[in-house]
């Protein structure tokens, strides 16, 4: 299974920690997020792992070259301009073999801690699928929104009443609202679809924009639990979160 972290972002959430070290090695019960985020993917069957960098790239590399975390890592450098997930992803996909054709690549924010089941996220995307998204039913106040056969047609935001989809006069009243978790699996034959887009830019955005060509689903899990490690504040929840979900 082909994996991909993206740890490249500035961690301004995390401030001052993040003034002299990268949001993928803040630590969380002794561990870094990098490395919690690996050994999540390595468990679930990740035989080789992209990870993205550009804030404090060095000490990741660094990291990288002195620990083993028991699967091949190549580095897609971002040192010169950060490019956002979508930008991101499009950067780093030719560092993955060819081997593996159009397999899925399994994407995971290094900043989220979960109990999901990678290994049937990864299996329940199908090959008419775009994409297959993780989500949940957490309260937000921006969504996706999914018709009732779990296919993405939108996007709100509840507070302000701005709605974006490529589908004209869309209503999100009768439709799913889920809140995206991070985590998502990507097939190859969509890269085409980026070449238009610019160096940076968002891969929610760019779902949003094929969704009404390319069949981009949502997997919603029983009994999911997500930590969204991106504050000060979650970082004092982050270790009893870990120990109760089998973390590192």
């Amino acid at each position: 299974m082909r994996c991909m972290i993206f740890a490249a972002g500035m961690g301004t959430r995390l401030r001052p920690l993040t003034d002299r070290m990268p949001k993928a090695l803040v630590p969380v019960s002794g561990h870094p997020l990098l490395e919690i985020a690996a050994a999540r993917l390595r468990r679930a069957g990740a035989t080789e792992l992209v990870v993205n960098v550009h804030h404090f790239a060095d000490q990741i590399t660094a990291y990288l070259a002195e620990h083993d975390l028991g699967l091949p890592i190549r580095v897609s450098d971002e040192s010169a301009e950060l490019l956002d997930t979508g930008g991101g992803l499009r950067h780093a996909l030719p560092l993955f073999s060819r081997s593996a054709g159009d397999e899925p690549i399994l994407i995971h924010n290094v900043d989220i801690l979960s109990n999901a089941d990678l290994p049937a996220l990864h299996a329940q995307h199908t090959a008419g699928d775009g994409a297959l998204l993780l989500v949940s039913e957490r309260e937000t106040s921006r969504y996706l929104l999914f018709d009732d056969a779990m296919r993405l047609v939108g996007w709100t935001n509840t507070a302000t009443g701005e709605v974006r989809s490529p589908y004209t006069d869309l209503r999100p009243e009768g439709l799913r609202h889920y809140a995206f978790s991070g985590i998502h699996s990507f097939s190859p034959r969509l890269y085409p679809f980026m070449e238009s887009f610019p160096p940076r830019f968002s891969i929610i955005d760019f779902y949003l924009s094929i969704c009404d060509r390319i069949p981009i689903r949502a997997c919603l899990q029983p009994g999911l639990r997500l930590l969204d490690v991106g504050k000060q504040d979650t970082l004092t929840r982050a270790e009893e979160f870990l120990r109760a979900t089998g973390g590192c």
